[in-house]
């Protein structure tokens, strides 16, 4: 099917043109927007609420924009990390909601998302009555575990158990075992014959 245009062969092209060049200019208006809020908001938090900072020997994985969670739940954002020249430790800076009032002997610990997930922070509350002011610091933490350091855990303890089964024949199986038990002998004693 054809396209028809009414008009003479100029100004259909014309108005085509024009067409195209309209679409155009509102697909890139749109991207301009997008592309204008992106810069606007990127490296903005979007929690509210007062800023603490806590400091590990590693963060491995934990960067800004990660979770802060406390029993599961989201209640903050990771704002920035750096290091202490002194310390040579990593500072974590988060932000924590307004509503949340941290006993000052609560904890915080680096953790992921499942095997592969994310990293983020997680804080366990302490019981002290006193609270952690806002931009006080989290004194006791955690620092982060890499999968390597997991996986090379888990192959010491294999390779530890197989050399203790190795040392132990008890552990091989070796021995005597139990002699089976004998089937019960039949009654009546006839030799079974096929039927035919």
């Amino acid at each position: 099917m054809q396209n028809v245009c009414l008009a003479s062969g100029n100004d259909c092209m014309a108005s085509r043109n024009s067409a195209e060049i309209i679409v155009g200019a509102a697909i890139l208006a749109v991207a301009g927007g997008f592309l204008t809020y992106a810069m606007a908001n990127s490296g903005r938090t979007s929690v509210s609420g007062y800023p603490l900072t806590a400091q590990f020997e590693n963060i491995t994985g934990l960067t800004a924009g990660s979770d802060v969670r406390m029993a599961g739940v989201k209640i903050g954002t990771v704002e920035k990390t750096s290091l202490n020249p002194k310390t040579f430790q990593a500072v974590v800076t988060l932000r924590i909601r307004d509503d949340i009032h941290l006993p000052k002997d609560s904890a915080a610990q680096i953790l992921s998302d499942g095997l592969l997930g994310s990293q983020y922070l997680g804080l366990s509350p302490g019981g002290d009555e006193q609270v952690i002011a806002p931009g006080g610091q989290i004194s006791i933490t955690t620092p982060s575990v890499s999968l390597e350091q997991e996986l090379g855990k888990f192959v010491f303890s294999v390779s530890d158990l197989v050399a203790e089964i190795k040392k132990n024949p008890a552990m091989q199986g070796q021995g005597n075992p139990p002699p089976a038990k004998q089937p019960p002998a039949r009654k009546g004693g006839g030799v079974i014959k096929p039927l035919e």
